[in-house]
């Protein structure tokens, strides 16, 4: 019995050793945030049936400038599910799919996620390319920032003009694998500046690259 009693007494002074280090707070612990429900990251991610009741969520300002801030604003108006933060998680996706799918002459890939007009251009230069008898062996090191620039509706259309900066690393071979030109080793820095659209009542949630430029 007298064993027993000791027992008791060791367990009930470990259990209260062990909450006066654990049980209180210091003040550096950090808040564990509850994630929010989002759909995967897809171009067309946050699309949902808008809610006529909900006030249309503020532009950030870490991911458009303030002169697209309108223009968000318009689009939230028509898709009130559309979302900034959610939409560049989707753009940087298809920035990466487009490039690689380019640069493996992949034009089943790009037919699905480009408008005519882009797939022309990217079909005619992998034709030439092929032609030549030159491959391209690219990586895309990292998407260092994706904001969106510009922001319009036009009629039932969105349009979002998103500025990629990125580091890739080209490299150009012939026929037989040799090196014509670049190097894996060395990434450049990339400033690409693309337009995604879709209709804002359409059912197919996806954007689509309509246009392709270079930063200035």
């Amino acid at each position: 019995m007298t064993t027993i009693v000791i027992l008791a007494m060791v367990f009930l002074f470990v259990a209260f050793r062990l909450w006066s280090v654990l049980g209180r707070r210091t003040g550096h612990e950090q808040t564990i945030a509850r994630p929010a429900e989002t759909a995967p990251a897809s171009i067309g991610a946050g699309r949902s049936l808008p809610d006529s009741a909900a006030p249309l969520a503020p532009a950030r300002p870490a991911t458009v400038e303030p002169r697209a801030e309108a223009g968000v604003r318009a689009i939230q108006a028509a898709d009130g599910s559309f979302d900034p933060a959610q939409f560049l998680d989707g753009a940087r996706s298809a920035y990466r799919m487009i490039l690689e799918a380019y640069w493996r002459g992949d034009v089943d890939t790009l037919r699905r996620l480009v408008e005519d007009d882009v797939f022309n251009a990217f079909s005619a230069a992998i034709d030439d390319r092929k032609a030549a008898g030159e491959t391209l062996d690219n990586r895309l090191v990292s998407i260092e920032n994706a904001v969106i620039e510009q922001a319009r509706m036009n009629g039932q259309m969105a349009h979002v003009t998103v500025r990629f900066d990125a580091d890739i690393a080209a490299v150009t071979r012939d026929a037989e694998g040799n090196v014509l030109a670049g190097s894996l080793s060395d990434a450049v820095p990339t400033h690409d500046v693309w337009t995604f659209s879709r209709h804002v009542r359409a059912d197919d949630p996806n954007w689509m690259l309509v246009e392709t430029d270079e930063a200035a």
